[in-house]
C-alpha cells in the first residue's frame, strides 16, 4: 500500500483500485492538529460511522467497500473504500446554534447566507434545520463560511442543490435515531463525492463526535454553553491557554484526554445500544 494522504485524524492509503481509509487517534481542534492522541478513538470513529452507515443507505450510498478486508494492523479502525473524486466543500447541517455559527449570527444574523430570527442564544433550536456549507481548507488552515450561492458557482446549481437535500436529510435521520436515544445532534459535517458514473457519495465519517455536536436532551437549556459528548470539551480546555490557534497545538493534560474519551464511549454506547 502507498500513503496518499495523511489528513487531520484520517490516513488514506491505496490499495490496486481501492483506498484504505485508516482512522488515527490524533485530535484536532480548530483545524490545528493536536500532539496529543486520545486512545481508541479512531477504532470508535470507525466503528459508528460503520453503524450510521448501514441506517443511511436508503438515502444515499456510501463508500464503503469493506470492513474486514483490511490490513491485520488497521482492523477496527479501517475500512476499504471506493476512489471517489471528492467534493471541495465541507457539508454542514445545523439545527441548533453553537460554534462558529453562533459567532457568525452574531455578526451578522445569519449563518452561510441563511437569515436567522432576533433574538436566538447560544444553544437555540433552530426554527428549522439549515444547510450551511464551508470551503475545505489544507491541515493547519480554518474552514470559511460558503453561501448556497457560493456553492452553486463551484459546483453547478444541480449538484449544489443535491448536496444540500442530501445533507439536510442525513442530519434528519440521524437527529431522529440519535433523539430516541436522548442526544440531541446540534450540528453535523459531511463529505461527498463523486463515483465513476458522476453518481454523489457520502464518503469519510457520518455522525461521530469528531463532526457533529452531541448533547445530552436532558440537560439542554438555551443560553448557555451546552454539555457535549464530542471535542467541544477540549476546544473549551484549550480556551484557558495563551494560544492562537495556529500551530503547534498544546500537549493535552492526562485527565483532559481521559474525560475526552470517556465522552466519546458514552455517545457511541448511547446511540447504539452497544457496550463498548
Amino acid at each position: 500500500m502507498n500513503l496518499v494522504h495523511s489528513g487531520k485524524v484520517r490516513d488514506v492509503y491505496a490499495d490496486g483500485d481501492d483506498l484504505i481509509l485508516v482512522a488515527s487517534d490524533r485530535l484536532s481542534i480548530y483545524d490545528v492538529v493536536l500532539p496529543t492522541p486520545v486512545p481508541d478513538k479512531g477504532v470508535l470513529l470507525t466503528q459508528l460511522s460503520l453503524w450510521w452507515f448501514d441506517r443511511l443507505t436508503d438515502i444515499t450510498p456510501n463508500h464503503v467497500i469493506s470492513a474486514s478486508d483490511v490490513p491485520p494492523e488497521f482492523v477496527g479502525r479501517a475500512m476499504r473504500c471506493r476512489r471517489l473524486s471528492m467534493l471541495p466543500v465541507e457539508c454542514i447541517a445545523r439545527g441548533y446554534l453553537a460554534g462558529l455559527g453562533l459567532q457568525e449570527y452574531q455578526k451578522h444574523g445569519s449563518v452561510s447566507g441563511v437569515p436567522l430570527p432576533p433574538g436566538l442564544v447560544e444553544g437555540s433550536k433552530l426554527p428549522e434545520p439549515i444547510f450551511t456549507p464551508t470551503t475545505k481548507a489544507p491541515v493547519g488552515e480554518h474552514d470559511e463560511f460558503m453561501t448556497f450561492e457560493d456553492v452553486v458557482a463551484a459546483l453547478g446549481a444541480d449538484t449544489a442543490a443535491r448536496l444540500r437535500d442530501l445533507t439536510l436529510a442525513v442530519y434528519a435521520r440521524g437527529a431522529d435515531i440519535a433523539g430516541r436515544n436522548g442526544i440531541l445532534v446540534a450540528d453535523t459535517k459531511l463529505e461527498f463525492g463523486l463515483d465513476a458514473a458522476g453518481e454523489i457519495v457520502l464518503a469519510d465519517e457520518v455522525l461521530t463526535p469528531d463532526s457533529s455536536r452531541f448533547w445530552p436532551a436532558d440537560a439542554w437549556e438555551p443560553g448557555r454553553p451546552q454539555f457535549s459528548f464530542d471535542k467541544q470539551y477540549v476546544r473549551e480546555w484549550s480556551s484557558s491557554l495563551d494560544w492562537d490557534r495556529t500551530p503547534p497545538g498544546p500537549e493535552v493534560p492526562t485527565e483532559v484526554v481521559a474525560a475526552t474519551r470517556a465522552r466519546y464511549v458514552e455517545v457511541y454506547e448511547r446511540i447504539t445500544g452497544d457496550d463498548w
